[in-house]
């Protein structure tokens, strides 16, 4: 399955920055599991001057506490007290929003992410709140499994019974899987259904019809982490302010 924007371009944001400074990159992929998560962190602890949690799915309190023992930046998530790069999912969802209701859809099916998300909750919220400023309807259907485009391809048949006309995806690999699977059911995108996916992942392009995506800075976040991360270990002062990123 397409890897997720954050593994592909906040990762190459973060090795150039780490390679400028002289450091090395310690990378570990934690399949969006809380525990193992933990794990690793607990395990590397000692190896490593700072850590950079993308899309963390631990708890507030274990990520604070790992905060106190080692400069920490977290990206893709807010929490207070800690240093916090994002970016603005509320405009992005609301720039999608507006893009559909000027195609002529008055009703949007939101296919969504992981419940642990940080940014599932807050795409949905700003969804919410942005359809009904636009006078929109929305519907939301929860993916079986993550959100990967095997899931998206799997969700399609309730997209299609459900008979929307609009679709905006927690991330592009949902949206490229259920165009694949709204197709090989003779739905036409964007003939008969339009698809919105967000992340712009490298394959937004290679897909047909090209996908359209809210494109996040995720490579200028990942280099932003780490210039933070090394900052604070070289004995910086966090301000506390969530950096947002356009």
């Amino acid at each position: 399955d397409q890897p997720s924007t954050w593994e592909v371009f906040g990762i190459k944001g973060a090795e150039e920055a780490v390679r400028k400074a002289g450091y090395a990159l310690l990378l570990s992929d934690t399949s969006e599991t809380g525990p193992v998560e933990r794990e690793v962190v607990e395990r590397t602890l000692d190896l490593v001057e700072g850590i950079v949690l993308a899309s963390s799915r631990m708890s507030d309190s274990a990520i604070r506490m790992i905060a106190k023992q080692k400069p920490l930046v977290l990206l893709n998530r807010q929490i207070t007290e800690t240093s916090c790069i994002v970016t603005d999912n509320p405009r992005g969802v609301r720039q999608a929003v507006e893009h559909l209701g000027t195609l002529g859809h008055d009703t949007i099916t939101y296919l969504a992410g992981p419940e642990a998300s940080w940014a599932e909750g807050i795409r949905w919220r700003a969804l919410r709140e942005a359809a009904h400023e636009l006078e929109l309807r929305v519907r939301r259907i929860d993916p079986h499994g993550d959100p990967t485009m095997r899931t998206g391809h799997a969700a399609a048949r309730r997209i299609a019974d459900d008979g929307a006309t609009a679709v905006l995806a927690y991330n592009d690999a949902l949206a490229i899987g259920a165009i694949k699977g709204l197709k090989q059911l003779g739905v036409h995108v964007p003939g008969d259904v339009s698809v919105v996916g967000f992340d712009n992942v490298l394959l937004a392009d290679v897909v047909d019809p090209a996908l359209t995506t809210v494109a996040a800075p995720t490579r200028k976040a990942g280099a932003l982490g780490v210039g933070n991360v090394l900052a604070l270990a070289a004995g910086a002062r966090s301000s506390g302010e969530t950096l947002v990123l356009p």
